[in-house]
């Protein structure tokens, strides 16, 4: 067997693993056992597979996501269940589904124990692979109207605008967003942000993706680089307002200039890290604008089921900039660490359709109480 959809008869598939050693060049195809299935578990034969910048740090090894044995690259996914083992209920064969991020993380408060094993990272394997094993309540159905490539930008991206909107900063009719960047998070939260009726503003230093920013529903519009006081231009176009909301995607000491933009008693959702993980912030600022800081991790399972019905209900289509085949990992990553994007960058996985595909669901599927090896 050859190409990227091929398992062999012993139950092996390919996956992409990140370090060490660490670069984008240095992410290595290997091919792993699929184990058998433990009670309550699923196997998903994945279709598409979005990336994060998160993914560029990983495999490039950077501070606290260096990872001290490879590791599955990637997040977020979604694919078909194609086998079960006992004592699941949640989902069927033949689902489409995609896992969230945080695999404890269902409902409720975060907790320390809901914010360990992230998919793809440090503590777990993530989803760039042909095959993947979850626990059935680590997944969620996901709308029948969205192509493979569209669902496969929602668990991170989408989760985490829809945390930041629709959560914490439950935006209302008449309200006022600005949103920083045209990144997958930042456009999600911009239709969000519009389906609960604000006004949104964006900042880019591009022109061009301003223009596509303003056909997606933003109503004015911010190049940074041709505009360095860019804050005074937002409140400019709030009458001396403010805006009532702020999503900050960049992070470090651009703090200062998301609570310059705010109004009284306004809400910043911290984000992003693109400036660093650190910053000098003007405390004194954050106090006298009686202002509300949230910091917003990805979310929970529940909210991944809440913002799914709202994106069938409004038939919402998330934005992909460029889908890549499975074995063109590099030329994605790369594409995403320019920062040139558009929207999500998605890598098409193989069908493990053929005979092969077909032989090992049908013995996984009748060795379904079996557990998995140590």
């Amino acid at each position: 067997m050859s190409g990227p959809s091929a398992v062999s008869a012993t139950g092996r598939a390919r996956a992409y693993v990140a370090g060490p050693p660490f670069g984008i060049d240095a992410v290595t195809a290997v091919e792993r056992s699929i184990p058998s299935l433990a009670p309550g578990q699923i196997l998903v034969q994945m279709r598409a597979v979005a990336l994060n910048y998160r993914d560029i740090l990983v495999a490039n090894g950077v501070g606290a996501w260096r990872v001290s044995e490879s590791r599955v690259l990637a997040s977020d996914g979604v694919g078909v269940v194609v086998a079960v083992g006992d004592a699941v209920t949640r989902v069927a064969l033949g689902d489409r589904v995609s896992g969230i991020f945080y695999p404890r993380w269902h409902d409720g408060e975060l907790t320390p124990d809901k914010l360990a094993v992230p998919l793809g990272g440090v503590a777990a394997d993530g989803v760039l692979a042909e095959y993947v094993v979850f626990d059935a309540e680590s997944v969620v159905r996901v709308p029948e109207l969205l192509s493979d490539a569209e669902v496969a930008t929602l668990p991170t991206a989408a989760v985490t605008a829809w945390h930041a909107i629709a959560e914490r900063h439950d935006v209302r009719p008449g309200e006022t967003v600005l949103i920083q960047g045209t990144g997958g998070v930042s456009l999600f939260a911009l239709q969000f942000a519009r389906l609960r009726g604000a006004e949104v503003i964006v900042t880019s230093s591009s022109d061009e993706k301003l223009e596509r920013a303003r056909a997606l529903g933003a109503s004015h519009s911010v190049n940074y680089r041709a505009t360095p006081a860019w804050d005074e231009r937002v409140v400019e176009l709030t009458s001396g307002r403010g805006v009532d909301h702020v999503v900050d995607v960049v992070g470090g000491a651009n703090l200062n200039r998301s609570m310059s933009s705010l109004r009284l008693g306004g809400t910043v959702s911290i984000i992003g890290l693109l400036a660093g993980t650190a910053g000098q912030v003007d405390t004194y600022r954050f106090a006298t604008k009686n202002a509300r800081l949230h910091g917003i991790e990805v979310g929970s399972r529940s909210m991944f089921e809440a913002m799914n019905v709202a994106i069938a209900t409004h038939r919402l289509r998330p934005v992909v900039d460029r889908t890549f085949e499975f074995d063109d990992i590099h030329a994605a990553l790369r594409h995403v660490e320019t920062g040139a994007h558009f929207g999500k960058v998605v890598l098409t996985v193989g069908g493990g359709d053929g005979p092969v595909g077909r032989a090992l669901r049908a013995t996984l599927t009748g060795n379904t109480s079996a557990r998995a090896p140590a």
